[in-house]
């Protein structure tokens, strides 16, 4: 055993279950990411416990000690989850597993402490502090202090070098990474999270042995890859773990729409930027603004189609005409083929089919007509738009830079001023669908569908104020004439 650490857990929920094991004479451990972010500093409120024997049992008495809620037991896999006030609690028993090569589903047999912790996918989450002090064994330690109710002082079990690599910032395996990986071929992906998440390099052998095995990935279901790379997404720094999946290969497998913009061509004088690397920049300043991952994934799939709307014109240079609307009409067959939930999904197509209108705007006029449109279409997420935009500007020109963020400042403060004034960003029609009827003695069909458009459109355009008597005086004097054309 090495690297000897001991550490203090002023944790409550862990005292009542190390005091539970002592009772029942079992060997109790709390493992896996409580103690890596106990070791890091780091608050956690998802708290897994080992036990050396049978934790289905301990599982049952320990729901009953903290009076638990949602407890669910999964028999054939010897664990239990449960809730004790805000914090998660997962009961597992010490096991080995086997896997056959087509499947993700483990053969369970109970097993050691240290085949459990070997087990483990990184060596930073496979660590575990003995929460109990019956049955010491060695130099294994795990006392409540009488001095501090719910304190427990117990020592690291650091087998495969866990507290090591947390500090030289390397995500390693604890076994061979190949057998790792066989095991469960998500763990290339989490490996890849990991490193995104606190900044970490993976070691030569992990980074070997992803390449090698990418292929892999293909027996995992896409919602359990979909979660990972989400995961990714909501990372302080999302392009460490995008950019580790574009070397590994990963991001052919998983997202080969992105995995296609690398590159940079030189026609002439003309060049455009690698796309790639602009789109980490973007979600990278996304999510230095906003925690909502859907708005960072808006930013990851924003210039999607460019590379296949890429041109050369002679005297102009590099174009990439229709990429928005383009790259929108994809979202429906991407969200399906990545599980992703469909109520998501309008917020995303609205997002990519706008994200170029606020720039173009502010280069051929800001009137006020064409503020309305832009805030009817973009309702309730015209703020989100505009970050998206923001973080769009990804020059290294100063002046443009000043230059673009100007042009949107003047956006946003008139349409700021339009909405104030009009009250156009939840729009609800003025006037309504039986009342258009009545008044033209119409029945329901396409004539009623272009009375309501006629009158949408003077709104917008500022020929009639957003209410329900200019509307009806509207459509008193044109009607007639619209629905002749």
């Amino acid at each position: 055993m090495t690297n000897k650490k001991t550490f203090k857990i002023n944790e409550p929920i862990l005292a009542e279950l190390g005091a539970l094991a002592d009772d029942l004479n079992l060997q109790a451990y709390v493992v896996g990411g409580y103690v890596r972010d106990l070791i890091i500093g780091k608050e956690s409120k998802d708290i897994d416990v080992m036990v050396v024997g049978d934790p289905l049992r301990f599982a049952s008495k320990a729901a009953e000690r903290l009076k638990a809620t949602n407890v669910v037991v999964f028999e054939k896999f010897r664990t239990a989850q449960m809730a004790a006030g805000d914090t998660k609690v997962e009961i597992v028993g010490a096991r080995r597993e086997a896997y056959d090569s087509d499947s993700r589903k483990p053969r369970v047999q109970e097993g050691t402490l240290e085949e459990d912790l070997s087990r483990r996918d990184f060596t930073i989450n496979a660590m575990a502090i003995r929460i109990n002090r019956s049955a010491y064994r060695g130099d294994i330690e795990s006392v409540r202090s009488s001095s501090s109710q719910g304190e427990i002082s117990g020592e690291v079990v650091d087998i495969f070098g866990g507290i090591v690599a947390l500090s030289e910032k390397i995500i390693d395996t604890p076994l061979d990474p190949r057998e790792t990986f066989n095991e469960d071929p998500l763990r290339m992906l989490r490996a890849l999270r990991f490193a995104c998440r606190f900044e970490f390099k993976l070691a030569p052998r992990v980074m070997e042995a992803i390449v090698s095995m990418r292929d892999r990935l293909a027996i995992v279901s896409q919602e359990r890859i979909t979660d990972e790379f989400m995961k990714i997404l909501f990372a302080a720094r999302p392009s460490v773990g995008l950019k580790l999946m574009q070397d590994t290969g990963i991001m052919k497998m998983v997202f080969p729409e992105i995995s296609e913009m690398p590159g940079v061509e030189q026609r002439n004088d003309h060049h455009h930027k690698d796309v790639f690397l602009h789109t980490l920049s973007v979600v990278d300043h996304l999510a230095q603004v906003t925690d909502n991952v859907w708005l960072r994934f808006a930013g990851l799939v924003h210039d999607i189609a460019k590379p296949d709307t890429k041109k050369f014109i002679e005297g102009i240079g590099w174009t990439f005409h229709g990429h928005d609307e383009i790259g929108a009409r994809r979202m429906k067959k991407l969200f399906q083929r990545l599980r992703l939930p469909g109520d998501k999904l309008p917020y995303v197509e609205k997002l990519v089919r706008l994200h170029l209108r606020p720039m173009a705007l502010a280069v051929e006029g800001v009137t006020d007509s064409a503020v309305r449109r832009l805030l009817f279409e973009a309702g309730d997420d015209f703020e989100d738009l505009m970050k998206l935009c923001r973080a769009d500007i990804t020059s290294k020109n100063k002046r443009l830079i000043e230059e673009y963020s100007s042009n949107y400042d003047l956006v946003e403060e008139r349409a700021k001023v339009v909405e104030e004034k009009d009250k156009i960003r939840n729009w609800r029609p003025p006037i309504n669908g039986e009342e258009i009827m009545q008044i033209f003695g119409l029945k329901p069909g396409k004539e009623v569908g272009l009375l309501k458009k006629a009158v949408e459109s003077a709104v917008l355009d500022g020929r009639i104020a957003n209410d329900h008597d200019a509307a009806l005086l509207f459509l008193r004097e044109n009607g007639e004439k619209i629905l002749s054309k």
